[in-house]
C-alpha cells in the first residue's frame, strides 16, 4: 500500500551523493545529479519522507558548516550550498504541476485549517492549521521498545503474529478443548505487540549485526561522516518517540514549517535505517582498512560491552515488564477472555527471550568473524563473505516472519482483492447514478468504493469538509444527508448475517430545485443546520460567500420544474433544466471551486456552495443546458513551468557532457 513512500526512500541516497559531490568541489556534476535526484524524490509524490530528508540533509549541511568553520573553507561552503539551492529550486519547477495542484488543494484537505469552531459534541476546539497533536502523535514509537531495533520480539513483534503450534496459546487451547483448526487459527495470527502503538504490523527491526557493527563504526569513524550519519539517527529516534518525548515533538509542531501536516511519527524511522547501515558500512571499511590494531581491537572489546550489557539487564530485569498492551483489555473483555490472554502474555515472554538470545548469539558471530581477521586468520574476501551470509540470515529471517510465500499471490487477486456478492450484483443492476454507503465501514472503507460510487473510501488527506460533515452529521446517523448526498443503497445484515442493499427511496437524485434558504452566519452554524432541516427543499447557504443579494431571491418552487443529469464523466456533468419560475438549484456533487466552472447554455457562469459540501446555482426560467466541467488553471500553469524547467535541465546536462568532453580532451592533448 505504501509503494509512493517506497519509491521516495529509495532516492534518499540518490539525493544525498548529489550533495556529497557539490561539497567535493564536483560542482557541475553535484549540482545535475541532486536536481535529477530530487526531482525523482518530490515526483514519488511523499511528502512526508520528502520533509523528513530534509531534516536528514540538515543535520549533513550543519556537519559540512562546522568543518569549514574549523577548516576557514566558509567561502566554498557558501558557493556548495547556493549551487544546491539552486538545484533545489530547478527540481521544484520540474515537478510544479503537482507541488501547484497539491498546495492549492492541500487547504481543501483534513491537513488544511478547519473554519469550525466547537467539536461534534459541541466543547471548544482547539486551535489548528494542521492536523492534532494527538493525531500527529498516535504512532508513538515507545523509550523502550526502541530496543527492538535490535531485537526483534522484545515488545512481540506485531498485532498478528504466527507462533505455530509449539506457542503456548495453541497448547492451551488444545488442553482446554478447542479444535485444532481453531487454535491453529489463533497462533497463526496471535496479538503478540504490546508496545506503546495502537497496531503494529512488523517491528522496525535493523538487525543485530548491523547494530553491532553500527556501533564499531562509532568508534572507529572520525569527523564528518560519523557525525553526520549518527545525528541523523539519534534525531530520527528522537522524532520517532513523538509525544513520548514530548518537549521536542511540540517545539517542531510549533516552530517548524509544515510539521503538523504530517502523521504517524514512527516512520521517521526511516532516516534511522539509512544511516545506521550506511555508518556500519564506514566502520567496517575502516576496520578492514590499513593499521591500528590496537584501536581496532579496543573498538571491538567495547562494541561487545554494550551488547553484552544490554542484553544481559534486559535478561535480569524481565521481570519488571507487565507484558500488557494497550489493547489487552479490549482483548480479555471482548475477544478472548482472560484465559487464553494469559496464554498470550505468556507467548510475548518467550518471544523476548529466544529473539533476546538470537540476537546475542548473531552478535558473538559476527564478532568472533571480527577478532579472527584481527588476528590473520581470516582474509579479507572471506571476511566480508560471511559476514555477508550472517547479516542476511539476520535480517531474512525476521523479514519472513512477515513477508513470505503466502504474501504473493495471483495478479488478478491483487487486481480484484475484493469479492463480488449478491448485493452487489443487486446494485450494479441499477444503470442510474448514484451513491451507496456501508455503515460497517465507515469513512475508510474500501469496498464499496471498488464496486460502486460510495460516499466512503480511505485517504490520507481527504477533503476537509467532507470528513467533518461525517463527523458531524453521517457518524450521527442523519438521513437527510444520505439523503443530499444521493445515497440510494445502504449495505445492511438480515438476521442470519448476509449482506444486502437496503433501497433508500427518499435520496435526492443528482440535483434539485429548493424553495427557501437558511442562512448561516459562520461554519459551525452551517454545518449545525444540517441537523433538521428539509433537505429536498431548503438550502444552507453561508453569509460572505454567497452574493448577499441571493438571500432575497424570491424563490416560487415550480410543481412542473425538471433537472435531469443527462450525461457523467468524473471531469464533465450535464444537466437538463426546465423552469417556469427563476429557481436555485441544487447539484449532488462535492463543491472545489479551484477549477470546476459552471456553464448555463455554453456561458460560464458562477456557483456557490450550500449546504457545507455540495454545489448550488441560479437558474433563470426556462429551459437550459447546465455544464460542470473540471478546467484546472493551475495544471495548465504548472505544466508550462514544468515544460521550461525540463528544457533547461536538458541544455543545462547537454552543456556539462561537452564541457567535460572538452576538459577530458585538452587534459590528453598537453599529455
Amino acid at each position: 500500500g505504501h509503494n509512493a513512500k517506497a519509491h521516495a526512500i529509495g532516492y534518499f541516497p540518490l539525493v544525498l551523493a548529489g550533495i556529497v559531490l557539490a561539497f567535493r568541489q564536483k560542482y557541475i556534476w553535484g549540482f545535475l545529479l541532486t536536481t535529477l535526484a530530487m526531482a525523482l524524490q518530490i515526483s514519488a509524490n511523499h511528502f512526508q519522507m520528502t520533509y523528513y530528508l530534509l531534516l536528514l540533509v540538515l543535520v549533513l549541511g550543519i556537519a559540512y558548516l562546522v568543518e569549514a568553520i574549523r577548516k576557514g573553507e566558509l567561502k566554498h561552503f557558501v558557493k556548495t550550498v547556493s549551487i544546491l539551492m539552486l538545484a533545489v529550486v530547478l527540481s521544484l519547477i520540474l515537478n510544479a504541476t503537482g507541488l501547484m495542484a497539491t498546495k492549492e488543494y492541500a487547504a481543501w484537505s483534513t491537513r488544511g485549517e478547519t473554519e469550525l469552531t466547537l467539536l461534534p459534541d459541541g466543547s471548544p476546539r482547539e486551535d489548528s492549521n494542521g492536523l492534532s497533536r494527538d493525531y500527529i502523535t498516535e504512532y508513538s514509537y515507545g523509550l523502550a521498545e526502541s530496543l527492538n531495533l535490535f531485537i526483534p520480539g522484545l515488545f512481540g513483534g506485531s498485532n498478528s503474529e504466527n507462533l505455530g503450534e509449539d506457542s503456548e496459546t495453541y497448547q492451551f487451547m488444545i488442553r482446554e478443548g478447542f479444535s485444532r483448526a481453531q487454535a491453529k487459527q489463533l497462533s497463526e495470527g496471535l496479538p503478540a505487540y504490546w508496545g506503546d502503538q495502537p497496531i503494529v504490523a512488523a517491528p522496525a527491526y535493523v538487525g543485530a549485526t548491523v547494530i553491532f557493527m553500527f556501533l564499531l563504526g562509532v568508534f572507529l569513524v572520525k569527523g564528518r561522516l560519523k557525525w553526520w550519519l549518527l545525528g541523523g539517527a539519534i534525531l530520527s529516534l528522537l522524532l520517532s518517540w513523538g509525544k513520548n518525548f514530548g518537549f521536542l515533538t511540540d517545539f517542531l509542531i510549533a516552530y517548524f514549517p509544515m510539521y503538523n501536516k504530517f502523521r504517524a511519527v514512527s516512520s521517521i524511522q526511516v532516516i534511522l535505517e539509512l544511516c545506521v547501515p550506511a555508518l556500519a558500512m564506514a566502520g567496517l571499511y575502516y576496520f578492514m582498512k590499513g593499521s591500528g590494531q590496537e584501536l581496532k581491537e579496543k573498538a571491538l572489546k567495547t562494541s561487545i560491552g554494550i551488547v553484552t550489557a544490554v542484553c544481559a539487564l534486559l535478561f535480569v530485569f524481565k521481570g519488571s515488564f507487565s507484558f500488557e498492551g494497550v489493547n489487552d483489555l479490549y482483548y480479555r473483555k471482548n475477544i478472548f477472555g482472560d484465559a487464553i490472554m494469559d496464554a498470550i502474555v505468556e507467548d510475548r515472554k518467550a518471544l523476548y527471550n529466544s529473539d533476546l538470545l538470537r540476537s546475542f548469539m548473531l552478535v558473538l558471530v559476527v564478532a568472533g568473524l571480527l577478532f579472527a581477521f584481527l588476528k590473520e586468520k581470516l582474509r579479507r574476501n572471506t571476511l566480508l563473505l560471511a559476514l555477508t551470509a550472517v547479516v542476511l540470515f539476520d535480517l531474512v529471517g525476521v523479514a519472513k516472519r512477515y513477508v513470505n510465500d503466502d504474501d504473493f499471490v495471483q495478479a488478478r487477486m491483487m487486481e480484484r482483492p475484493f469479492s463480488m456478492n449478491a448485493a452487489d450484483k443487486e446494485i450494479l443492476r441499477d444503470t442510474t447514478i448514484f451513491r451507496v454507503y456501508d455503515p460497517s465501514d465507515g469513512m475508510s472503507g474500501a469496498r464499496a468504493a471498488f464496486f460502486h460510487n460510495s460516499i466512503g473510501g480511505y485517504h490520507a488527506a481527504k477533503p476537509g469538509r467532507f470528513q467533518e460533515l461525517y463527523d458531524y452529521q453521517i457518524a450521527r446517523n442523519n438521513v437527510s444527508v444520505l439523503n443530499m448526498l444521493n445515497v440510494k443503497y445502504v449495505f445492511q445484515q438480515d438476521e442470519k448475517g448476509n449482506t444486502y442493499p437496503a433501497v433508500n427511496p427518499y435520496a435526492n437524485g443528482n440535483a434539485w430545485f429548493v424553495s427557501s434558504f437558511i442562512r448561516a452566519e459562520n461554519a459551525d452554524e452551517e454545518i449545525n443546520a444540517l441537523t433538521d432541516f428539509n433537505e429536498k427543499h431548503q438550502a444552507v447557504l453561508r453569509s460572505g460567500t454567497v452574493p448577499e443579494a441571493l438571500f432575497s431571491t424570491p424563490l416560487v418552487k415550480d410543481s412542473t420544474a425538471s433537472i435531469q443529469l443527462t450525461s457523467y464523466k468524473p471531469n464533465h456533468l450535464v444537466y437538463k433544466a426546465r423552469t417556469a419560475q427563476n429557481a436555485f438549484a441544487v447539484f449532488s456533487e462535492i463543491y472545489y471551486p479551484k477549477g470546476w466552472n459552471a456553464y448555463l447554455n455554453g456561458e460560464q457562469v458562477a456557483h456557490v456552495q450550500a449546504n457545507y459540501v455540495l454545489r448550488g446555482m441560479e437558474v433563470p426560467r426556462g429551459e437550459h443546458t447546465i455544464e460542470f466541467r473540471f478546467e484546472p488553471q493551475v495544471v495548465a500553469t504548472g505544466s508550462r513551468i514544468s515544460l521550461a524547467g525540463s528544457v533547461l535541465f536538458v541544455l543545462l546536462t547537454i552543456g556539462a557532457l561537452y564541457y567535460e568532453f572538452k576538459i577530458r580532451k585538452n587534459t590528453v592533448s598537453s599529455e
